[in-house]
């Protein structure tokens, strides 16, 4: 096999919604990267400030899909990549890729740090998990808005109805990058299995509390 080294120029541009006054914010202007020269991802780096992480001591053994918004706060312009940055610092939160609405991906925790993405839940297949998935896995999140059932159930409704309805889903820019990027994963980590048991989504594991990626993400769009 060979590998290829090389640079990514950082696109400074700021990225919630799941520090410290004194958190240092880490912007790294290139990054050498050893990948198969075969599976080479370009992506855009948004460091999140390292308090939002920390070193990762476990296999990953899981990949775990989110969307996320500013619907909440900007039901107007939900989908703008500096706002949904900002919420992750606000909410203490953290995720190792972003991908937006034009497959822009953006790489914002080193796979080999724990990013804060998951919370609490479980896996009724892998109990020994539970409260602790952030250990095992990676997290992607979509810039993306599910259902006014699944959106309402984390804003109130007249907040809801401000947004334009055919915000809603994912692109298939979105989708060809996320397929990209799930089996570059996946051939990097041979720990992750590539079925349904080992990529999942939050409301898999925490369906008392998360919709997403919700009824409207198509899994077969990714392989499955």
């Amino acid at each position: 096999m060979k590998w290829k080294t090389f640079s990514i120029g950082l696109l400074i541009i700021s990225l919630f919604s799941g520090c410290s006054a004194h958190a240092k914010e880490v912007k790294i202007e290139n990054t050498e990267v050893n990948v198969d020269s075969e599976e080479i991802i370009a992506t855009t780096n948004k460091s999140l400030p390292l308090n939002l992480s920390e070193d990762r001591a476990k296999q990953i053994t899981h990949l775990m899909i989110h969307f996320i918004s500013n619907a909440a706060l900007k039901p107007e312009d939900p989908y703008n990549v500096d706002d949904v940055y900002s919420l992750f610092k606000e909410y203490n939160v953290s995720v190792h890729y972003l991908i937006d609405r034009n497959g822009e991906i953006y790489s914002l925790v080193p796979e080999n740090r724990v990013a804060y993405h998951a919370g609490k839940g479980s896996l009724s297949d892998f109990p020994e998990y539970e409260n602790k998935m952030n250990d095992f896995s990676i997290g992607i999140e979509l810039i993306a808005m599910g259902t006014k059932e699944e959106m309402t159930a984390i804003i109130p409704e007249d907040i809801y109805n401000q947004i334009d309805p055919s915000l809603a889903g994912y692109t298939d820019a979105q989708y060809q990058s996320l397929n990209r990027l799930v089996h570059n994963i996946v051939k990097r980590n041979p720990s992750i299995l590539h079925d349904r048991r080992h990529i999942i989504g939050h409301d898999e594991y925490a369906p008392e509390r998360k919709t997403d990626p919700g009824s409207l993400f198509d899994w077969s769009r990714i392989g499955f």
